[in-house]
């Protein structure tokens, strides 16, 4: 192929919130794929708030990006060419395609998406991507929520909290959500469900709020965030309450190393248990999982709610969204036209 693939890779690695210069916009022909690969021409990247982590050059549970190297994304697309038996040129396709506008990969890293399945190409990335089985995994799973449960949730109006709250009342409970600012919270019980919200912008105390909306405990905490939510979340736990360790994003940005959460000794208190969990350790479920989303979504039960960043040079931008809190849901960049838009 002779067109030009813009990529988006890693310059440097950054102190704090990244800047611009800490990517490269690069151009170079697309590769040739060899046997048993595809080209794909990238439709939807994904954002996602992990790939800060990424930056960083430190052990974690995924190895760091490189410099130099194509930042890593989801993404979805449309295979171009190929010489793979197991896929043809117009499949719509799910992978780990990177920051780019074309992606010559192994045709087994794709999924093939259904061409006719009445679903959205970013929901492929949301509700029934990573963010989505995240949330079962994490409140079914490692939760173990119950109905009756009072479910209290960070980052509620994100890609992932949004549906932890929604699956936590499909499940019979009773949920809890936090989110930034008064709109934020109003999304949370009047579209998505919930049975209260907590602003945590209002500088009121964190404690104060989560005493008043769960007084009778809290029995699953799902957390996105570490910081001064989790601490008082941990004032709050009913007895064999069960902690979800899922994300830190008030930590992401820092520059030394988090401390541990005060309270903790309420783990003690009151019987509880605070567990971390990854969500590719479920591969093997992907399926099972994604098969009861896309029910719960098709009968209108777990609604999708996707905020679009326009153009692949504007995804390091955009990934700041993530931080700022300008978004509701998922955050997907459109990377080229969609045909199903």
């Amino acid at each position: 192929m002779t067109t030009e693939n813009l990529q988006i890779t890693l310059a440097a690695r950054p102190r704090g919130l990244p800047v611009d210069t800490d990517w490269a916009r690069v151009t170079a022909p697309v590769r040739e794929p060899d046997d048993g690969e595809v080209v794909v021409e990238v439709i939807y990247l994904s954002l996602d708030p992990a790939m800060r982590g990424w930056m960083n050059d430190i052990r974690s549970y995924i190895p760091p990006v490189k410099l130099g190297e194509v930042f890593r994304a989801a993404g979805v697309g449309r295979v171009i060419e190929g010489r793979s038996p197991d896929l043809s040129a117009g499949d719509l396709v799910y992978g780990i395609v990177g920051m780019q506008r074309y992606a010559t990969m192994k045709a087994s890293a794709l999924e093939r998406l259904p061409a006719d399945a009445g679903v959205s190409l970013p929901d492929y990335l949301g509700v029934l991507g990573l963010p989505g089985l995240t949330a079962y995994f994490g409140l079914f799973d490692v939760g173990a929520a119950q109905p009756g449960d009072t479910v209290l949730v960070s980052a509620a109006s994100g890609a992932v909290g949004s549906v932890v709250g929604q699956l936590a009342k499909i499940h019979g409970c009773r949920a809890v959500g936090s989110a930034g600012g008064p709109d934020k919270c109003r999304h949370l019980t009047e579209v998505l469900g919930f049975d209260a919200a907590i602003d945590y912008k209002s500088g009121d105390s964190l404690t104060r709020a989560i005493g008043a909306a769960c007084r009778d405990g809290v029995n699953v905490y799902f957390d996105n965030v570490g910081g001064p939510m989790l601490e008082a979340a941990l004032r709050h736990l009913a007895r064999g309450a069960r902690v979800v360790i899922c994300g830190a994003i008030h930590h992401y940005n820092e520059t030394s190393a988090p401390r541990g959460p005060a309270g903790y000794l309420s783990l003690l208190v009151h019987r509880a248990r605070m567990e971390g969990f990854v969500v590719f350790d479920y591969a093997d479920r992907y399926a099972e999982a994604r098969a009861k989303l896309a029910g719960w979504l098709a009968e209108g039960r777990l609604k999708s709610q996707v905020t679009i960043a326009e153009g692949l040079e504007n995804a390091p931008q955009a990934l700041l969204r993530l931080f700022s809190g300008d978004k509701l849901g998922k955050l997907v960049v459109r990377v080229a036209d969609d045909p199903a838009a």
